[in-house]
């Protein structure tokens, strides 16, 4: 595994600059590949009337893989990265090599989350993203903890997003199944990192997790919250070459 290339899938409502801090120590280890999902960051929304389903996003990064000649991968994802992460390994398992799931959880969203992630995606399309999204979203993202150049980047990034982009994303992540039997079924090994404050995925998600993977590791970063690759990213690097070590 440890030959493997990493490929690390960003959070909701960020893109792939959030793995910034990370990547370069990372990079002294693996080839590192950090993607912005569709729609968000430099990543196009392809013209497409389908409903959103986090399985197109998935077949974009089986066709990056393809693009790239990677046969096989570790396949990380930071919260909705990690939604991303479980819908390719139910696409294409036998491009997964290892999991790294971080601040994410397994169970599909309660009908109250569902609703407002549709509330979301409506005002996304109908007044843009600036200031209000981030407004609503840094309380939970990060602990109260987190610095004021952190708190600084989030909005930066999360103001930065394509409104068609949050809107689609919102609507895929409400769409999609629960993984916790598909998580029975992959025998692959898998660390499950989760920030000690995360209020949006907490410690018990990542427990299910754990709990239903046949070969995992659990590593919990201590006064953090659910952008833990921000929050910690040393702790971050730190819980991932220890695993592969």
């Amino acid at each position: 595994m440890t030959e493997l290339p990493l490929v690390l899938l960003h959070a909701f409502p960020l893109d792939a600059r959030m793995w910034d801090p990370v990547r370069a120590p990372l990079a002294e280890r693996f080839r590192v590949i950090t993607p912005d999902q569709r729609g968000l960051g430099r990543s196009p929304l392809p013209e497409t009337e389908a409903e959103p389903d986090l399985a197109d996003a998935a077949r974009d990064v089986v066709a990056l893989l393809d693009k790239l000649e990677l046969d096989q991968v570790v396949l990380g994802g930071c919260s909705m990265g990690g939604y991303l992460a479980l819908a390719v390994l139910r696409l294409a398992p036998e491009r997964v090599g290892g999991l790294v799931l971080i601040d994410t959880k397994a169970t599909a969203d309660t009908p109250e989350a569902a609703q407002t992630r549709l509330d979301v995606a409506n005002r996304a399309e109908a007044e843009g993203v600036k200031d209000w999204l981030a407004d609503a979203n840094l309380p939970n993202l990060l602990a109260d903890t987190a610095s004021a150049g952190v708190r600084a980047r989030v909005r930066e990034l999360i103001d930065a997003q394509p409104p068609s982009g949050v809107a689609w994303a919102a609507r895929a992540m409400r769409n999609r199944p629960d993984s916790v039997d598909l998580l029975r079924e992959t025998d692959v090994p898998a660390l499950v990192i989760v920030g000690e404050r995360d209020a949006i995925t907490p410690l018990a998600a990542a427990n299910t997790m754990v709990e239903a993977l046949p070969d995992a590791t659990l590593a919990v970063l201590p006064d953090v919250g659910h952008l833990t690759p921000l929050e910690d990213p040393a702790g971050v690097v730190e819980a991932i070459l220890g695993w592969v070590s």
